[in-house]
């Protein structure tokens, strides 16, 4: 990672580093990590006890870029949300942790979130 000017990068940093010492993905309890960027959002699931991403879902996956989307950027983070907690109930995944990755717990980030709990996921 190259060295960051932006200062709100860098705080985002701050924070992803402090919740990051927090959080950790078992066996039990999986990682749900959430990136954002300008145009899309990306959210994966990742066993931290082996350090491998198990299944990822994003605004560019193809489930979700052929389909129709309304709503804008906050109603996409709802259908990554409800994709990403299909594709993990599918694979019989139902409790995992909540990595928001050093991003403000709201609009598309609280929007994911809220979709992968009303699809089932336990967070």
């Amino acid at each position: 990672m190259g060295k960051k000017t932006n200062p709100r990068e860098v705080a985002r940093q701050k924070r992803k580093m402090s919740i990051r010492k927090k959080i950790y993905g078992t066996d039990e309890r999986l990682r749900l990590s959430v990136f954002r960027s300008d145009k899309h959002i990306y959210a994966q699931i990742i066993d931290d006890t082996r350090g491998m991403t198990l299944m990822a879902a994003s605004t560019l996956s193809p489930e979700i870029k052929e389909g129709e989307r309304t709503g804008g950027k906050v109603g996409s983070a709802k259908l990554v949300g409800r994709l990403i907690a299909g594709k993990a109930k599918e694979k019989g995944i139902s409790k995992v942790v909540f990595d928001r990755n050093g991003f403000i717990y709201h609009g598309r980030v609280q929007a994911l979130a809220d979709a992968a709990r009303e699809a089932g996921l336990d967070f």
